[in-house]
Order: structure tokens, then sequence, then C-alpha cells
């Protein structure tokens, strides 16, 4: 067998089958490109779903890392650390909030803010206790715990995983009305992706948003937007809600903030709500530990520049012209997105979307599929115009072949 062959039948054999991975093992990685076991290199399109948006390796970030790791990795929240105040006031200021609650996978920031969201309704809306309500949309994803899968309708990621958790309402993704219709007196939040990325990249109608916002404060319920993978720079704004001039009660953040290096989330709120909070009632270990901190911060630096949103905007810009001209053409049934980011609907005649990026895969580019025919745009920021038409060409390539 071949290295790659020797490497996959040992992951197979010693580890659980919860992903379907494209065969290629990665053996070190720079900029937008990854080298494999066998020397062969690849241009990321993907991008770890957003987490490395700034880069494999990136220089500002490793050196970030490994200044820290000479210091200080780990205190617990037994103890203050000397990142720890940096980190919450600079994430604060990039979101226009005050409060900041530090966690580590997107999954659980989600979690946090269905707890914070439950919380404030009993202690400051005055929802009777157990009674709360969260409106979500369907075809959402915001992680794999017990209690996301509950109000999850994909059946891949819900299927045997119940008795599942009460307490959700799930309405039509991009339906204001459904949605107003859905709340009631007990409804204390509203979760939703500005743009939702595993069901295809799906943008939402215009007005969709600002008319969230607007019900939410009419109704006193919090809007909490998830821009885990849609937010710090992959749009060409720092947030997606930051097209429509849009400002949610609650950043639900992760991936890109860790820069591809540690897991690294956070919820980011008013101090009013992220107030209801007392110690001892929520924590995490490794939540906001001195490494993480040392990294998000630096993430945070470089956001405040501008420099990575105006590049998602410049390139994002020039993929969806490109992209935009494949449409129709029989290969491409849709095309969507926003930024540096975008789902690819193929015609299910030239192949479903795994195997279309198994033939991109053999061209030199990865990408991931999604939902069948779907495939999943998303290169790291850093990625030069010159490499990403070179990824386009392939495509092309892979298209036009069938």
């Amino acid at each position: 067998m071949s290295t790659t062959e020797t490497a996959i039948a040992s992951a197979e054999a010693h580890s659980a089958h919860n992903y379907h991975p494209l065969p290629v093992v990665v053996a070190s990685a720079e900029g937008a490109w990854m080298t494999d076991v066998e020397g062969r290199r690849y241009l990321d399109m993907l991008a770890g779903y957003s987490a490395l948006n700034f880069g494999h390796g990136n220089r500002r970030l490793i050196d970030a890392a490994k200044a820290q790791l000479d210091r200080v990795t780990l205190t617990s929240r037994a103890f203050y650390h000397d990142r720890f105040a940096d980190f919450c006031t600079e994430l604060a200021a990039l979101c226009g909030m005050e409060t900041v609650l530090p966690m580590n996978t997107g999954a659980e920031a989600v979690e946090t803010a269905v707890k914070t969201a439950r919380k404030w309704g009993y202690r400051v809306k005055g929802v009777p206790d157990g009674m709360a309500k969260i409106i979500v949309a369907s075809d959402n994803f915001h992680g794999r715990t017990t209690t996301i899968v509950s109000f999850s309708t994909d059946p891949e990621a819900r299927a045997d995983f119940g008795p599942y958790t009460p307490g959700f309402e799930i309405v039509p993704y991009g339906d204001l009305t459904a949605m107003r219709e859905a709340m009631t007196e007990n409804t204390v939040a509203v979760l939703i992706e500005p743009i939702q990325g595993e069901a295809g990249v799906l943008v939402p109608p215009a007005g969709y948003l600002p008319g969230v916002r607007e019900l939410t404060r009419e109704r006193n319920v919090l809007f909490i937007a998830d821009e885990i993978q849609s937010g710090l720079g992959r749009t060409g704004k720092t947030f997606a809600l930051d097209h429509e001039g849009v400002v949610p009660d609650m950043y639900v953040l992760g991936k890109a903030l860790g820069g591809g290096v540690v897991p690294v989330s956070a919820v980011v709120s008013s101090a009013d709500v992220l107030g209801v909070f007392r110690p001892g009632e929520h924590g995490s270990t490794f939540g906001g530990n001195p490494l993480a901190c040392a990294v998000a911060l630096e993430v945070v630096a470089m956001l405040r520049t501008g420099e990575y949103q105006q590049r998602a905007a410049e390139l994002g810009d020039h993929l969806h012209r490109e992209l935009g001209l494949l449409a129709g053409g029989g290969a491409v049934e849709a095309v969507r997105g926003r930024g540096l980011w975008a789902g690819v609907d193929i015609a299910p005649a030239l192949g479903t979307g795994r195997e279309i990026s198994e033939r991109l895969m053999e061209e030199g580019v990865l990408v991931k599929d999604t939902h069948g025919s779907t495939i999943r745009i998303a290169p790291p920021l850093v990625i030069s115009k010159e490499d990403l038409d070179w990824g386009l060409d392939r495509l092309r390539t892979v298209l036009s072949a069938r």
C-alpha cells in the first residue's frame, strides 16, 4: 500500500467513523496550500470551515502562540491571568459590546448562548420557570451536542440521539411571518445563522435580518446571531450582519477566533444580558485560557486593520463573478454566498457533491460537499488572486470533463 493508504487504513482501524474525510493525508501546510504525506500539494478551498480564515501557519498567530507557550498555558478560571482582561476588552470592542464569556468550541458557545437566554428570560423577562422558548430556523447547523441536535432538522445529525431537549420552536429560514406567529410571551430568544453554512451557504432574503432585529426588539426577545462560520471577515465584513447594518443582542463566535491554532469560542453581549450569571452557574476549565487569549488577541488585532475584510470583499466579488459564469450552463444549477464563501449546486447528472470533491482533489483542490450535490468553497482570506483563479480553473476542468 502507498503511504496514504497505510495512514488511512490505520486511522480507520483505530478511530470512530463519525466522519467521512476525503482520501488525503495532510502532513504540512502554509498559507492557502497543504502538502500530503506523498509530497503532493493541494489548494485549500475549505479553510477548516472558516477556522483558517488567516491561512495555515500564519506567522503572527504562530509567533503569538509560541511566545505564550514559554510563559503559561493554563491556569483554569480558579485564578486570573495576565491575558484575560485584554482578550475580553478587545473582543468586546470589536463586537461593539460590553461583556465576553469565553469557551472553547463553537458548540460550547451555542450551549452557553442557550443557557444565557433561558436565564435572562427567567430573571429579567419574567417567564415562568421551565417555560422558556427559543425560536430557531429549519436547516440550521449550530453544533452536535444533544441539546443542539434536538432542534436540528437534519436527520443525520438528529436520528437516534433522543430523547430530545424541549424548549425550541423551528420555523422556516427566511420567513419572518412564520417567526412572528411562533412568538409567545414565553419566547426568550431567536437563534439564527445570518448565513446558513452547512445548509449550502444560504443567504436569507433582503430585509429578513433587519426584520428579525425589529421583531425581537418589539417583542422583548433576544436576537442571538451564530456567526461562528460567517463572522470574523469571511463575508467581506467583520460580521455577516454588518452587510445589513444589524446589531444583535448576542454574538456567538468560534472557529476563526482561534486562528486555526487553538479552539477558542465566545459569547459576546451586553453586561445586562451576561450579567445574569453568578459564580458557579456556568464555566469551563479551558475557556479563556492564556494560550487561547494570546492567539485570539492577535486575531482581533488583525481584524481591526480591516485588511482581511477588504480582501474577502474584493476576492469574493471576483469569486462570485467567475462562479456566476458557470451557472446556467448545464453544469452548475445555482451559486450562493457572500464574500469568500460560496455554495455551488452541481447538476446531478455530473455527479454528487462528494464525487465532484474527489475529482477536484485529483486536480489538486480541496473542497467539501454538503447536502447531496452541493460543494462549498471557502478559501483562506490570505489566498492570492492567482491561486484563486488556478483553483477555479480546476473546477472548470472537472465540470467540463463529463
